[in-house]
């Protein structure tokens, strides 16, 4: 029994749910095979640090869907992966029903754990905006989506073993260039360990900048709620929730923010949420690791001063 994880690059870098993949193939049952598209040597050394036996190398020239599709299943044909793993990232779900239908299995999105092994495993899901859970028992084959930031990176030292592929994705039409990212925070949200989020009680788009100045300090995401984006403070990109984007990441700094269920529904699998909000009766302190019942603009700034002053 073999698992396929598909590494995704940002940039020059490894995206860290690469590793994640790798990580939650080892629980799943080896070897895990690294397909890495465009990668490096030293990404490949990141791959076998967190539980690759086998990474293998494709070089593409641009990002097709279809490209990637037939990579990653003759990949897997070839491997015998009985499971595939894809980043739960708008590229992951770009071309995960496709490889699915291309070896003939299923596919499951947004996963945030896997267990046992074999043919058969048992995947856990969010549904109904996060307020439940679903356990789904898969038999291979399966092409399974993973929620950034919800799997543990093991280490992990064994042989390391590159291969490379000749296959170029084939002769496609669905060719996509480049990607022009929106001005703002240069963290991603669904990649962010840390996101600070403001809602209502940031007043306005003025107060911003205090918000992003604790993000550029810790090297945070910046988050908002569907109150400020509605009221046009900030860009839809940046919004979390049901309506917005489904984040989990190891913290989450909810400022002035009351915590309708729909923003719940987005953040609600953070490992720690830390709440400011002068108001005690507040819904989010309900869901709250520590909560801080005061003004957010005498307690962001502070937080500020006081993380300038530990990390230097």
């Amino acid at each position: 029994m073999s698992v396929l994880a598909v590494a995704e690059i940002k940039g020059d870098a490894l995206k860290k749910i690469s590793k994640e993949l790798v990580s939650a193939g080892q629980k799943i049952g080896g070897p895990v095979t690294a397909l890495l598209i465009n990668g490096t040597d030293d990404h490949a050394k990141e791959l076998f640090s967190a539980g690759a036996d086998t990474v293998v190398k494709a070089t593409v020239s641009d990002y097709s869907p279809q490209a990637w599709t037939n990579i990653a299943a003759e990949v897997a044909k070839e491997k015998g992966a009985k499971f595939v793993l894809l980043p739960h990232s708008v590229q992951g779900r770009d071309f995960a029903g496709r490889l699915s239908i291309a070896l003939d299995g299923t596919a499951v999105a947004d996963v945030v754990e896997v267990k046992g092994g074999g043919d058969e495993i048992e995947v856990r899901k969010p549904i109904y905006s996060g307020k439940a859970f679903a356990n789904i028992k898969l038999k291979s084959p399966a092409v399974i989506t993973i929620r950034p930031n919800s799997q543990e990176v093991i280490d992990h030292k064994g042989p390391e073993t590159i291969e490379a592929t000749e296959s170029n994705g084939g002769d496609v039409k669905d060719v996509l260039k480049d990607v022009d990212a929106s001005a703002g925070s240069t963290v991603t949200l669904a990649d962010a360990s840390i996101i600070v989020s403001g809602g209502r009680g940031i007043k306005g788009p003025e107060n911003w900048p205090i918000l992003q100045a604790l993000c550029d300090t810790i090297g945070a995401a910046l988050g908002a709620s569907r109150a400020a984006v509605d009221a046009g403070w900030i860009p839809h990109s940046h919004q979390v929730g049901q309506t917005g984007k489904t984040v989990s990441p190891n913290c989450y700094i909810a400022c002035g923010i009351s915590g309708a269920i729909q923003h719940l529904a987005g953040m609600g699998s953070s490992k720690y949420i830390v709440a400011i909000n002068k108001d005690p009766d507040a819904p989010i302190f309900k869901v709250a690791t520590y909560g801080v019942v005061d003004d957010l603009f005498k307690v962001v700034p502070a937080l500020t001063d006081e993380f300038k002053k530990v990390l230097g």
